[in-house]
C-alpha cells in the first residue's frame, strides 16, 4: 500500500497532467470555434456578445426621493444618503408625481 505522501506526489502530478490536458483542449476547442467562425462569417456581435460591461447597459432610475434643503436626490436604491438615513419617516422626502 502506498504511503500517504507517495499518494499526495501522485495527486500533485496528476494535477499537473489535468492542467496541461485542459489546456491542450482549450486550445483545441478555441481553434475549432475560430475556423468555424471564418468559415460562416460570424463575429462576436453575432454571438450576442457585447464588449461592454453590464454596468453600462444598466436603466438609470429616477429619483424617488428628495431633500427639500438641499435638492439633493435619491433613487432609494443603495445605501441611503445621511439626509435620509436618519429620518423616521420617509414620507416627508418622496417626489410626487
Amino acid at each position: 500500500m502506498a504511503t500517504y505522501q507517495e499518494l499526495q506526489a501522485q495527486i500533485a502530478e496528476l494535477k499537473i497532467q489535468a492542467e496541461k490536458a485542459r489546456k491542450q483542449e482549450i486550445a483545441s476547442a478555441v481553434a475549432q470555434i475560430k475556423s468555424l467562425m471564418e468559415e460562416y462569417g460570424i463575429t462576436i456581435k453575432d454571438l450576442g456578445k457585447s464588449s461592454k460591461s453590464s454596468a453600462s447597459k444598466r436603466e438609470t432610475v429616477p429619483p424617488k426621493y428628495r431633500d427639500p434643503a438641499t435638492g439633493k436626490t435619491w433613487t432609494g436604491r443603495g445605501k441611503p444618503p445621511k439626509w435620509i438615513a436618519d429620518a423616521k419617516n420617509r414620507e416627508q422626502y418622496l417626489i410626487k408625481k
